[in-house]
C-alpha cells in the first residue's frame, strides 16, 4: 500500500497552485467552484481560501485535492469560523485511502484554526448510497435542506451530455424548445460574447430588472467586475448577450473547466420577450461548450418539487425542454469540529439571516455565500 501525505498549498506557492489547479480541472469530480480562481473571488467578499492536496510519497502523484473557504462567525471575543468546500473534495470517492487521508488532515487543520464545522456538497448523484455511507463513516452528517433552493448549492439540476452532434442534440429537444430557438433566429435575434466591462454593465442592468420582476436578490456590481477579472479574463467563464434590432434583451454567464460547462447566471429584459432570446442563448452556450471539448453542460438548479403548481415549475419546464437529464445530488454534509458551537450556530444562523433580510431596504445585494 502506498504512503500518502496531505499538505496545505501555500497561497504564495505559484507552482503548487498551478499543480492544484491542473488536478482540479482534470481530476475526478473536478469542479469550477474548487478552482484557485474561485477561491480568490470569494476572498474579495470576506472568505479565506485554504487548499490541500493528498499525494503519494515518492512519486508525488496527486490522489485528491480540496479548496476550503473560511468565514469568520461574528462571536465577540472568539475566533471561530465556518468552513465550506463548495462541490468538494475533488477526489475519486471510491479511493477510500485518499479520501480518508484528505479528510483526516483537513479536520485537524481546520479545528486548529477555529473552524466550527466543515460543510461539503459534492457533485455526486443521490443514487450513490455507497458514497453517503463512506462519508458518514468519516464522521460527516447529512443536512436536509428541502426540495427548493434552501441549500448553498442546488441539490437538483439538469445536465445535458454532449456526446452527440449538434443536429442530434437539437433533435432530442422538446418540439416547443426547437420551435422557440428557430423563432428567435427568424425574428432576427443574435447572440454574441461579451467583449468588455461596458457589456458587463449592460448585463448587470438587465439583471437588476430581472430581480425586480421576479423578486430575488442579486449581488453588488463590484462582484461581477471581480468575476470578469478572475474568471472571464482567464478563460474560465464567458458572458453572452442576446440582441434584437440594436437592443440587448437578455444575457447569461457560463463557467467552463476541463470537459464541463455550467450555466450560472441569467437575466432577461421585460421587453420583446415574444422573440424568445433565452432559448437562443441556451442553444448558443451549448454549442460553445461542445466546441470547447466539453462532455457535459449543466443547466444548474431547479426545484425538486415537480408539482406543476409550484412557483418554480416554470424553470423546471424550461430546462427540461432541452432534453437534459434531471439529476439529484446527495446534498449537504457537515463534519462537526466543535459540537457546542456547531449547535449554537445551527440554531442561531437562520434567525440572524431572517433578521438581516427584514432590515434590508430592498433587493439590491445578495447575502454573501460560499459558493453561489
Amino acid at each position: 500500500m502506498s504512503r500518502l501525505r496531505t499538505t496545505e498549498v501555500d497561497r504564495a506557492d505559484r507552482a503548487g497552485l498551478e499543480r492544484f489547479g491542473e488536478y482540479v480541472a482534470h481530476g475526478p469530480k473536478g469542479h469550477i467552484l474548487q478552482t484557485v480562481a474561485w477561491g480568490e473571488l470569494k476572498a474579495r467578499t470576506g472568505w479565506i481560501p485554504v487548499r490541500f492536496v493528498v499525494e503519494e510519497v515518492g512519486s508525488g502523484r496527486l490522489r485528491g485535492a480540496v479548496s476550503v473557504l473560511l468565514r469568520r462567525i461574528p462571536v465577540p471575543g472568539r475566533k471561530l469560523f465556518l468552513a465550506y468546500a463548495p462541490r468538494g473534495p475533488v477526489v475519486d470517492y471510491e479511493d477510500e485511502e485518499a479520501l480518508r487521508a484528505l479528510v483526516d488532515e483537513v479536520r485537524r487543520n481546520l479545528r486548529a484554526r477555529g473552524a466550527v464545522a466543515l460543510k461539503i456538497d459534492p457533485d455526486i448523484p443521490a443514487a450513490r448510497t455507497d458514497v453517503v455511507r463512506r462519508l458518514e463513516g468519516l464522521g460527516f452528517r447529512r443536512v436536509d435542506r428541502g426540495l427548493g433552493f434552501e441549500g448553498v448549492q442546488p441539490r437538483f439540476v439538469f445536465r445535458l451530455p454532449l456526446d452527440r452532434t449538434p443536429d442530434e442534440l437539437m433533435a432530442a429537444f422538446q418540439p416547443k424548445t426547437r420551435y422557440n430557438i428557430r423563432l428567435a433566429v427568424r425574428r432576427g435575434v443574435t447572440v454574441r460574447p461579451g467583449r468588455d466591462l461596458a457589456d458587463l454593465r449592460t448585463f448587470y442592468r438587465i439583471l437588476l430588472e430581472t430581480a425586480r420582476r421576479d423578486r430575488f436578490l442579486v449581488r453588488a456590481e463590484r462582484y461581477y467586475r471581480d468575476m470578469w477579472e478572475l474568471l472571464v479574463e482567464r478563460g474560465l467563464a464567458r458572458l453572452f448577450l442576446a440582441e434584437h434590432e440594436g437592443e440587448t434583451l437578455a444575457g447569461t454567464i457560463a463557467f467552463i473547466l476541463g470537459d464541463k460547462a455550467w450555466y450560472v447566471y441569467g437575466a432577461s429584459s421585460n421587453t420583446r420577450r415574444e422573440v424568445m432570446p433565452n432559448y437562443l442563448l441556451q442553444w448558443t452556450m451549448i454549442l460553445w461548450a461542445k466546441e470547447n471539448g466539453c462532455r457535459m453542460y449543466d443547466f444548474r438548479g431547479v426545484s425538486g418539487n415537480l408539482d406543476p403548481s409550484d412557483p418554480l415549475y416554470g424553470l423546471y419546464r424550461f430546462k427540461k425542454g432541452f432534453g437534459a437529464e434531471f439529476t439529484e445530488f446527495i446534498g449537504e454534509f457537515d463534519l462537526v469540529l466543535r459540537p457546542a458551537w456547531y449547535l449554537l450556530y445551527t440554531y442561531g444562523e437562520p434567525a440572524y439571516r431572517r433578521l438581516r433580510a427584514a432590515l434590508r431596504p430592498g433587493p439590491t445585494t445578495l447575502p454573501v455565500e460560499g459558493g453561489d
